[in-house]
């Protein structure tokens, strides 16, 4: 499996990630929803990879600058045929590693607070991320969680 930086032109990103906002729609209230679409993610401020198997989507993920420092993590989807085959935890440590080489000094994220999110939630905290406040523009909701993870340590 190979990792790299994408375009978002393909059509089998925007089919991946037209299933994660429906997922996300279905999951969440439309004032919780906080997943970007095709054109947010183009943004300079965004680096988006996926994760491919030969010629086959495997999974993606986007990191979006903050500030110097802090970014944010954004758009972790894991294509279904590659559910529960350890892309998610490929891609986290792969944004971790290359976070650390574009000197940000700390990672945050939101995610869902329903039990659907409860193996999103768990990945993080195995690799040390932890509860926090909500960072950026995000304001308290209980439909969120808010997590961040020192990269220092």
């Amino acid at each position: 499996m190979n990792i790299k930086v994408d375009d978002l032109k393909g059509p089998e990103i925007a089919q991946l990630l037209n299933q994660h906002l429906e997922e996300m729609r279905a999951t969440s209230p439309p004032e919780s929803k906080h997943a970007l679409d095709l054109n947010a993610l183009r943004s300079n401020d965004i680096t988006f990879w996926t994760l491919w198997d030969n010629d086959k989507l495997a999974g993606c993920i986007a990191l979006k600058k903050l500030d110097e420092r802090h970014a944010e993590i954004k758009s972790m989807r894991t294509a279904p045929d590659y559910a529960r085959r350890g892309v998610a935890t490929r891609l986290l440590e792969h944004l971790i590693l290359e976070s650390q080489k574009q000197g940000y000094h700390r990672l945050s994220l939101e995610t869902g607070s329903m039990p659907y999110f409860n193996p999103a939630r768990q990945l993080y905290q195995k690799h040390g991320f932890k509860l926090c406040e909500p960072f950026a523009d995000y304001r308290e909701d209980p439909n969120s969680v808010f997590m961040t993870k020192s990269l220092d340590d």
